[in-house]
């Protein structure tokens, strides 16, 4: 079957799967959209994104509009004459110009089991809710955040030790070959879709560094999934007694005896929390490198009793 005359459009890591395997699985690359290049590194000097980088190196046309919305902009997509769009965390929203533009239109790859974590952050959000499971969904693109008919979904487990980051990983290779999947179902004519329900539809949102603040009024089990969501970033943080906060990489839910949240518990750095304990496995202060709990304790000047200071009151 002769593959498709695509045009790719994506931005961060989590994409440049699918742009390898649909050029493997042997689709023509028209051409790479991508975000523009961003200041990054402690230079700050501006970097093109995992995507464009990818492409540049294997010699494919790349534009990085920093909007769509201009008729020039999208005359010039139209002029690429393609077959199909494929979207995977392109950061920018497709006006109705240029999703009508592809001959079979557009689909997207979306980290999440649609209609549930619509939005930016579908990863995170769903270790944050507790969810059991999410996964990957290809559809196929209209008007609206990620409203558009399902056509494949596969999902995975959340299982009491999933990161944020691993599932960033898992998601991104099972989603490439779930695009491949949708590609050669709708070259083939086999592919079909159904919509979405709105009444199951929750919305992702963007994260911001507040939500790093570890509130020890909350139960431990729900600041255990925020250590495991927001890492590494914008990373779960404490406050710590006479300032300054302390980065909280990794951590796990136990039992902890009856006492005022934030009490420290142990010489493992246990925290008592609104129910159970939260034990700090591995932090992080600024400027100082990656240490167990154990070993900051060592070092720091916090007795057992210490109490960490509540959540509003880090810097």
């Amino acid at each position: 079957m002769p593959g498709l005359r695509l045009a790719f459009m994506g931005t961060p890591e989590f994409a440049v799967p699918s742009l390898t395997a649909l050029a493997a699985a042997g689709h023509e690359i028209a051409c790479v959209y991508s975000q523009p290049p961003r200041p990054a590194g402690r230079g700050h000097k501006d970097r093109a994104s995992p995507v464009a980088q990818l492409a540049e190196a294997r010699g494919w046309p790349v534009r990085t509009p920093a909007s769509l919305k201009a008729a020039e902009t999208q005359a010039a997509f139209a002029a690429l004459n393609l077959d199909a769009a494929a979207v995977v965390a392109y950061g920018l929203i497709l006006p109705k110009a240029v999703l009508d533009a592809p001959r079979r239109g557009c689909l997207n790859l979306h980290a999440s089991l649609l209609p549930r974590w619509r939005g930016a952050a579908p990863i995170q959000r769903a270790i944050l809710a507790g969810d059991a499971e999410t996964g990957v969904t290809v559809m196929q693109m209209a008007e609206g955040l990620d409203s558009g008919p399902i056509l494949l979904q596969q999902s995975v487990p959340i299982g009491p030790a999933t990161t944020a980051a691993a599932l960033h990983d898992e998601l991104a290779a099972l989603g490439a070959h779930l695009l491949v999947a949708a590609f050669d179902g709708l070259a083939a004519g086999t592919l079909v879709g159904r919509p979405q329900d709105e009444s199951a539809a929750c919305y992702a949102g963007k994260l911001t560094r507040a939500e790093g603040r570890l509130d020890w009024r909350r139960p431990a089990a729900e600041l255990a999934r925020q250590v495991r969501a927001l890492a590494p970033w914008p990373g779960a943080f404490a406050a710590l007694p006479g300032g300054g906060r302390l980065k909280v990489l990794r951590a796990e839910a136990v039992a902890g005896a009856s006492a005022k949240p934030g009490e420290l518990l142990d010489d493992r750095l246990t925290v008592a929390c609104g129910a159970g304990a939260l034990r700090l496995l591995e932090v992080q202060k600024a400027g100082r490198a990656l240490v167990s709990g154990e070993a900051f304790l060592r070092g720091a000047r916090l007795v057992l009793g210490a109490v960490l200071p509540p959540a509003d009151a880090a810097p």
